[in-house]
Formats: structure tokens, sequence, C-alpha cells
């Protein structure tokens, strides 16, 4: 009984002894575990844009309607279609002058016989001064002889009332003078109306620009309360009218940079805010924004376009939005240092939606977590993975 214990302690210690590494293995300490990986993003100095991205119609700045300013007259030629750039001053459209001219052949005759009564009236002024002056001489040599009882006193009524006769005929000598000259000047301006509905006949254009639309059609007849017979964009400029949110319209300023993007997505136009509209709209809450763009082809008035309004850009160091943590008026960011997470105040300034960036708190090169508050705590050991920009945005 004495002797079986030890011969079994003996034979499990040779069994130990010729498993070959157990030794070995139990002696070897354990390995400590890999801190988890962390995506971050490396702190870039460079320039950041903000923009407002606006939406709206190609119209014109300002249009100008050009009619006919005389009626009755038929359209006789037209000289510009939709589409076409005219200068100031160049002919639209004629209309036919033959009623005006009937109408001026028959003024001269008038004017001929308007001089022909103004003459008449002159002699009869010559004749009338003659006979006057005679009748006062008569007169002059009657009175005396009348005084001295010479004569007789009905002979003096004779000369008294062939004085006052001619003296009459004479007033009326220079009232038909008057007649005959007022004749003449409303037959002179009756001949200048002429002349000018004549010229009006003549349809041209009163600026220069883009013609946008034109009604006029050959042969009809034009009025002047029909409406304009031609449509021109003046100086030919077309802007963008867009509308905004109210929340940015304060953003918003005269002269600001503007890239609008025509239709396709394939042809973009460099223009400046023009106007900021004052109004908002009290239903759709949009207030309206107008950007001045410079002539070009392919700018088409009713065309829908896509307007970015740069309203800020500053160059400081820039983060993807991503990385940035905000509770309330406080930001904060996850440094990487020396494979410790550090939760780090920080001061923002332009945000763009994508990007935002520093003003204080990190420095240009600093690791910072991609994707901030997700996974790590402030003091977490990490291990960093560099990340490019341009994966967090995506």
């Amino acid at each position: 009984m004495s002797f079986r214990p030890p011969v079994l302690l003996l034979m499990l210690a040779a069994i130990i002894a010729a498993t070959p590494g157990a030794a070995q293995e139990s002696d070897a300490p354990a390995t400590a575990p890999q801190p988890p990986s962390v995506s971050v993003v490396e702190a870039t100095a460079r320039e950041i844009v903000a923009t407002v991205v606006v939406t709206g119609t190609l119209v014109p700045r300002e249009t100008v309607v050009v009619g006919a300013e005389v009626d009755g007259l038929r359209i006789d030629e037209l000289l510009a279609d939709e589409g076409d750039t005219v200068d100031a001053g160049a002919v639209l459209a004629r209309l036919e002058t033959d009623m005006i001219e009937t109408d001026l052949a028959r003024n001269d005759s008038q004017v001929a016989r308007a001089d022909a009564a103004l003459a008449q009236a002159q002699s009869q002024i010559a004749e009338a001064e003659s006979a006057k002056v005679e009748a006062d001489a008569a007169l002059a040599r009657t009175r005396p002889l009348a005084d001295k009882g010479i004569v007789g006193r009905d002979v003096l009524d004779q000369r008294i009332s062939a004085a006052a006769a001619t003296a009459s005929r004479l007033a009326s000598a220079y009232q038909g003078v008057s007649v005959a000259e007022a004749d003449k000047a409303m037959t002179q301006a009756e001949r200048r109306q002429l002349e000018l509905k004549k010229s009006k006949a003549v349809i041209t254009a009163p600026t220069a620009g883009l013609v946008l639309s034109r009604s006029a059609r050959l042969g009809a007849i034009a009025s002047a309360s029909g409406g304009g017979l031609f449509e021109i964009a003046r100086d030919n400029l077309i802007e963008l009218d867009a509308e905004v949110t109210e929340s940015v319209l304060n953003s918003l300023a005269k002269g600001q940079t503007v890239t609008v993007t025509l239709p396709g997505d394939r042809d973009t136009i460099e223009g400046t805010v023009r106007l900021v509209s004052p109004l908002v709209d009290a239903a759709t809450r949009l207030g309206r924004v107008r950007i001045a763009l410079p002539p070009s082809d392919l700018l088409r008035s009713g065309s829908f376009a896509r307007g970015a309004i740069e309203i800020a850009r500053s160059q400081g160091i820039v983060l993807p939005n991503t990385a940035v943590v905000t509770d309330g008026d406080e930001s904060v960011v996850q440094v990487v240092r020396d494979g410790t997470i550090e939760s780090r105040p920080i001061r923002i300034g332009i945000n763009t939606g994508s990007e935002v960036e520093i003003l204080d708190g990190l420095a240009e090169g600093e690791a910072v977590v991609a994707l901030a508050g997700t996974f790590v705590r402030d003091g977490d050991r990490v291990t960093p993975t560099e990340m490019q920009s341009a994966e967090v945005q995506g």
C-alpha cells in the first residue's frame, strides 16, 4: 500500500518531462491586446469658400416694347426678327405712306393758297392806307373852309364820314392779314403733323438690344393701341432672377460673385449679385435676388439656371464637418496625440456644410478623428489610420 503512490508520481513526472515545450509554454508571459483602429484626418491649412445655391429663371434685365405710333397704316416691310441683335436707331419695320404722300400734296396746294391769300390781304392794306391818306387830307382842307363858311356843313360831314370809312377799311385790311397769316400757320402745322406721321411710319429701335419677340406681320394694319410689334431686351442684358430662403437672405449683398450653371450642366458663366430684394413673400418665405450676367449667346430668356453665390472666403485650418461635434455654442474635436484621444474645444468660422474652418484650438498637421464622438472618448488608446478628407466627405 505504501509503495504504489511514489511509482505513480514518478510515471507522471516522466510523462511531463517527455512532452516538448510544455514547461516553456507555462512559463511564457501573456501578450497585451492591440488598441482599436480609428480613422483620422490631418488638419490642413488652405482656402475655404462658403456658397449659397439658388435656382431661378433667366429673364431680361429690362424689356422695351416697340409699337406703331400711327393708326391705319399697313406694314409694308419687316427688317428684324426674333433673336436679332439691333443697334439703337436701327430700322425694325416700315409702314406704307401712300395716303400720307397724298395728304402732303394736298397740303402743298393749301400752303400756296394761304400764301396767295396773305399777299392779297397785304395789298388791301396798301390800298386802304392810300385811301385813308386821301380822306384825311380832304378833311383837313375842308375843316378850315367850313369854319369860314366857304363850304357848307354837309360837305364837312361827307369829308368826316369818308375819313372814318377809310380808317375802318384799313383796320379790316390788317385783320384780313392776321386771318391769312393764321390760316397759313394752321396749314403749315398740318404739314408738320403729316411729316411727323410719315417719319413715324419708319419704326426704329429706341435702344440697342436683343429682339425677344415679334408680333408684327406683313400686310397687317398697324395700330397705336394694338400693343407692341417688337419686344427688345435692352442692351442684350439677360440676368438670373432667383429665389432664396429668408434665412440666408441677409448673407447676400450687391457685388458678390456668382457662378451660374446653365441648362445641361455643361456651361457656366460668372456673374455678380445686382439686386437683393428687400421683400420676402409672406406665403413662401422666399426672397428674390437678381444676378447680372455678361452678354452671351448661351443665355436664353425663360430658361432655368442654378447659381452658387460666394458669401465668404478665408484662408485657415480646414476639417471635414464630420470631425467636429457641436453642442449648443461649444464645438469640440478629438485629437489623436501619441495614440491617445484628446478632446479639445475649438472656435469655428466658415461652415460650408461639408467642411468647416477652425479659427482657434487646432494646429496644422494635427491628426483628428474623422467621425468625432462615435466610438471613442477622451483618454482612450487608439491606433490612428489616416484617411483623406475627400473620403470622409464621400
